[in-house]
């Protein structure tokens, strides 16, 4: 099945670029050009790509990596500022 229509990319080739090593979607966009054009195949490309058992987390990283960061985004509080008009 063609995912990305604008590169003419098929879910075979994103296996088969996946089997060769090949394990982040910035790789993928970078070898292919898959959602290099109108974006619209993102989220088919890593639809593949966990399917694949690459992109456990949807995002490019680990699932340990990604609760990491979570952990370190709940510890971190950020204060916004509402600037008004004079």
């Amino acid at each position: 099945m063609i995912v990305c229509v604008c590169k003419s990319v098929s879910d075979r080739t994103i296996r088969s670029s996946i089997a060769d090593g090949i394990d982040s979607f910035d790789e993928l966009q970078f070898e292919l050009g898959v959602a290099s054009c109108c974006g619209k195949c993102e989220e088919s490309v890593r639809d593949v790509m966990l399917q694949s058992g690459v992109c456990a987390s949807r995002c490019g990283v680990g699932v340990v990596e990604h609760q990491q960061v979570q952990t370190v985004a709940q510890v971190v509080q950020v204060s916004f500022y509402e600037r008004k008009a004079a």
